[in-house]
């Protein structure tokens, strides 16, 4: 066989991996688990804005919210199991590569297994949440520092973890503004109304997003410089923290409406995302 015959048929090999059925099928069942989880937090967090907040503005309080609705314990079953679904399919890249002509590069693959690593504790919290379990995400932040800072080098250690939060936020709000999302969808024949539509999506809800997790990471650094673990915050303190701005409740209303937008993003990505 020619190097050009053996060539094609690696690449045939590589995108056989990436573009099965149960590939497909998992990482489009998590980006619609994923925008439910965003689009409720963000109601969530509105109602926090205008003074109305009984549930905390985080995944244990979405869920709440899920589980007063007709249909609630198989709703949130429904949204555990597509996110290890998502799981499932960022681990797939991680080991075979994702879509896309740079999807084998060592960087890429480091970028799917952390994020593989993310949805797997997103999915334990909510499998455990439908088993009768779990605790709020403020509650965890502090346990996990307070555990965290008790390790030998303990404070580099919360302190370097809420460095690479802190980037990731400017990163994924970095990529928003850029739309780098772009190179990941597969929209042709859309139309162009469409097109914006999606670009508005992405764009505004990556930076809510991105603006959430840099405050998050910024406030595990500092909870490691003042070896303070009561300091970290998980997602819903680090929302009601942008209530204590110049801004007043305004500032999270943006940012609420932020992440309800990335949540019906994500649905636009399970309709379109390259996989």
């Amino acid at each position: 066989m020619s190097a050009m015959g053996v060539g094609a048929a690696g690449r045939g090999a590589r995108a056989a991996s990436r573009g099965g059925g149960v590939r497909e099928v998992t990482a489009r069942c998590g980006l619609l688990a994923r925008g439910v989880l965003y689009v409720l937090i963000g109601m969530l967090a509105l109602r926090v804005a205008f003074g109305g907040g009984d549930k905390e503005a985080d995944r244990q309080g979405a869920l709440q919210e899920l589980a007063g609705k007709p249909f609630g314990g198989v709703l949130i079953w429904a949204v555990g199991l597509g996110l290890v679904g998502m799981t499932l399919w960022r681990l797939s890249e991680a080991l075979f590569g994702a879509a896309g002509p740079d999807g084998d590069k060592p960087v890429k693959r480091l970028a799917s297994a952390a994020r593989c690593i993310f949805y797997a504790v997103v999915a334990f919290s909510v499998l455990t949440f439908s088993a009768g379990g779990g605790r709020s995400g403020d509650e965890q932040s502090r346990d996990v520092t307070a555990k965290a800072l008790d390790l030998p080098a303990g404070q580099w250690l919360v302190g370097g973890a809420g460095l690479g939060i802190g980037v990731a936020g400017v990163v994924i709000a970095v990529q928003a503004a850029r739309r780098g999302f772009r190179k990941h969808l597969a929209m042709g024949g859309v139309s162009a109304r469409w097109r914006k539509a999606v670009d508005f999506l992405g764009v505004t809800g990556g930076l809510a997003r991105g603006a959430v997790f840099a405050t998050a990471g910024g406030f595990v650094v500092y909870a490691a410089l003042h070896y303070d673990p009561s300091r970290a915050k998980g997602l819903d303190d680090t929302l009601r923290s942008f209530t204590h701005t110049g801004a007043g409740p305004w500032l999270l209303v943006v940012v609420a409406v932020g992440l309800m937008l990335f949540g019906v993003f994500s649905w636009a990505m399970a309709r379109w995302r390259e996989v």
